[in-house]
């Protein structure tokens, strides 16, 4: 049977996984600055991010007389506090209603074991890590900016995260939960390990698809090409196609803990990429 429950996803960025884990389990990356269906689109940063980081404004020799340096210190702008490990060009991606980010970061472009670690926004403004970290897997080659079908990395970027489901049933979701027989899957990965059981549990990374559906629907915006399918599912002990993977246990509560109100998103790639 297939429930797609609960409200429409708030946040964007098949064959089923089933296939495209074999054939590409997550089959198209893009750039983070690129945002057509399926990235969070945000404003560029702003003209302070150029400076150094604790420059004053007007460092850059924009400040006159004597007094003017003082003024311009006093009615300086407070920065907007960053996700942990994420640089401004990165930030400015995520938008300013979205309170929970998963970030997923591996230590280098062509690593494909990383560490996901769930941050919520406090009252006062801060990111503070909620969940985490735990040891993911992603792509077998690792990441790129510019995702093909088939090329066997992880999309790098700012995506939404908006619905799930999963072959058992629901464990607790507030996204829209799809339980249906079809993401049930079987084979070998890349290491000669089992896949059955790998999409028990899922969440659909809005990347090339359309928002507000259940994982296992193929429309892909972008174009067949750019690959599609790019899913959070259970971890199988070895790398994927595209997509990323968490232990049984560490998904399930990240499927409790992630709320549509909140608009989240995951924030993947290498760390180098993200700190820009």
């Amino acid at each position: 049977m297939s429930v797609h429950k609960g409200a429409p996803a708030l946040l964007s960025a098949g064959t089923l996984c089933a296939a495209l884990l074999l054939s590409g389990c997550a089959s198209t990356p893009r750039p983070a600055p690129a945002a057509p269906a399926g990235t969070v689109a945000a404003a560029p940063p702003a003209a302070d991010d150029a400076r150094p980081e604790g420059a004053p404004p007007g460092a850059a020799g924009d400040m006159g007389g004597p007094g003017q340096a003082a003024n311009s210190l006093a009615s300086a702008p407070v920065p907007a506090p960053r996700i942990p490990g994420v640089g401004p060009v990165t930030q400015a991606f995520v938008s300013d209603g979205t309170t929970q980010a998963l970030v997923v970061t591996g230590a280098a472009a062509d690593d494909n074991t990383s560490t996901a670690t769930l941050y919520e926004k406090d009252p006062g403004g801060r990111w503070i890590a909620s969940a985490g970290p735990w040891p993911a897997h992603n792509a077998l080659r690792g990441w790129t900016a510019d995702h093909t079908a088939g090329d066997l990395r992880t999309p790098i970027g700012v995506f939404r995260l908006g619905d799930a489901g999963g072959r058992l049933p629901d464990p607790g979701s507030r996204l829209p939960y799809d339980e249906d027989d079809q993401f049930a899957i079987s084979g070998t990965g890349f290491s000669g390990e089992p896949l059955e059981g790998s999409f028990d549990h899922v969440i659909a990374i809005d990347y090339n698809r359309v928002p507000g559906r259940t994982p296992l629907d193929k429309e892909r915006p972008l174009g067949e090409e750019k690959g599609g399918g790019v899913w959070i599912h259970v971890d199988h002990g070895g790398p994927t196609q595209a997509c990323v993977t968490l232990e049984l246990g560490s998904l399930r509560e990240l499927i409790r803990a992630l709320d549509p109100v909140r608009e989240p998103v995951i924030v993947m790639g290498p760390a180098p990429e993200l700190a820009r």
